[in-house]
């Protein structure tokens, strides 16, 4: 009997969606549990982190697993993973099993997203651990510049902090303020579950709405939507003693929906991807700038971003702006067909490998279902960018590769940012 591998969605009256991807050939099941909090639903920069600050706690015990232990004693008898992660439009807790673990691994994740404690004392516990965290991103410069950049692409808005917040707003969120988040933002409405794996569905599905019932709905707040982009060009410098300045160029993108989001991934994979790339023949493999230069696209709900990242000596950071601007001025002139082949290539072997993976088929259809995104299949995604033709990707440089939207973060030892804004400048 054959099975149905695409993707099964239901909606049970509790507000909750479930999805299921049936995968015979598996060993093993992935559980992805979405909750429609994040970055993005943090209006007040009081709450900035409080979504990651959550997402700790829940791990911190239950009622019917009161200390960190027994939840942590519990993952480890699984014999399989289980983790979470806060992004900025979504909090996912994922787990993955054997299927004679399913059960279990779907009854401990659920009880630790339903009832959570949020015990003063490991919210205090909980809060120097992040803070050291922060500490972390601090003594890592290639981290640091993105947020550096964030808060130059959204001056003044949740996406410009840092995930994690700021060590000013953890070390002032109350327990009872960190306890109605919890109340507010994790309600049955606010659920996504992505199963995929080698368990029949229907059988997942009654399992997995067994383990949910009674979870109550409520109104969580909703995400906040972007402002404009800024206007001109700009420039954060945090000057620091490192080795290398580390630089961030970046500007504003597309958004998930836009149609043009397939040629600007394939103009990314062309500029900064791999060691065939623009940018890594000219940087690191001509002129010797660098050792690691890429670029990269990311798609939120209503906006998005498009950035270069690079590590150089400190003497180089002006040279190599320049060469990245122009870069970016060159993607004006026409892509050849052989870099787009190239590119295409990349991508459909990228959504192939990945989707071998439980977790990523849990991950590839929860997230999308939990954003308000078609559902797609590999095959029809890669379609999206094989028809992308060399016109697509050429008017896409010209939509956002403009002079007065180029940002760039830089941390290292310079101490003259004149050169750097010199340097920035983009002939449209």
């Amino acid at each position: 009997m054959s099975v149905d591998s695409r993707p099964q969605v239901s909606t049970l009256d509790n507000g909750s969606q479930l999805v299921f991807s049936e995968l015979p050939y598996a060993r093993s099941v992935s559980i992805s549990i979405y909750i429609r909090a994040g970055q993005r639903y943090e209006a007040a920069p009081a709450d900035a982190g409080i979504s990651h600050f959550v997402e700790h706690l829940c791990f911190k015990g239950t009622e019917r697993r009161p200390a960190p232990r027994h939840i942590a004693a519990e993952i480890d008898g699984l014999g399989g993973s289980i983790n979470a992660a806060t992004d900025r439009e979504l909090t996912v807790y994922y787990g993955k099993v054997t299927p004679d673990r399913f059960a279990e691994a779907l009854d401990l994740l659920v009880d630790m997203l339903r009832g959570s404690i949020c015990g003063d004392e490991e919210i205090e516990r909980e809060r120097g651990v992040i803070l050291e965290e922060l500490a972390g991103v601090e003594d890592a410069p290639d981290e640091h510049v993105s947020v550096l950049l964030d808060g130059l692409l959204w001056p003044g808005e949740p996406l410009g902090r840092d995930i994690a917040g700021a060590p000013q707003s953890i070390g002032a969120l109350s327990a009872e303020r960190l306890r109605g988040y919890y109340r507010d933002q994790y309600v049955s409405n606010s659920v996504v579950i992505s199963i995929a794996g080698a368990l029949p569905a229907g059988e997942a599905r009654e399992q997995t709405t067994s383990a949910i019932a009674g979870w109550s709905a409520g109104e969580p707040a909703d995400w906040v939507r972007a402002n404009d982009a800024p206007s001109g060009p700009g420039l954060r410098l945090l000057q620091k003693e490192t080795e290398q300045a580390h630089l961030a160029l970046g500007l504003r993108g597309l958004d998930s929906r836009d149609e043009d989001r397939h040629a600007l991934a394939l103009l990314s994979i062309v500029l900064g991807e791999g060691m065939s790339s623009r940018l890594f023949l000219r940087l690191r493999e001509e002129l010797g700038l660098c050792y690691d230069v890429h670029s990269a696209a990311s798609y939120l709900r209503d906006t998005g971003a498009f950035s270069v990242h690079a590590g150089v000596d400190p003497a180089n950071a002006v040279e190599t702006v320049r060469e990245i601007v122009s870069a970016l001025a060159c993607l004006h002139s026409p892509i050849e067909a052989g870099e787009l082949a190239r590119a295409k290539q990349v991508v459909r072997s990228r959504i192939q490998l990945q989707l071998e993976d439980t977790r990523s088929v849990s991950a590839w259809h929860g997230s999308r279902l939990a954003l308000g995104l078609p559902l797609r299949q590999p095959e029809e995604a890669i379609a999206g960018f094989e028809r992308v033709t060399l016109e697509d990707v050429e008017r896409v440089a010209r939509r956002l590769v403009r002079a007065d939207r180029l940002q760039l973060a830089a941390i290292g030892p310079i101490a003259d940012a004149t050169a750097l804004e010199e340097a920035l400048r983009i002939a449209d």
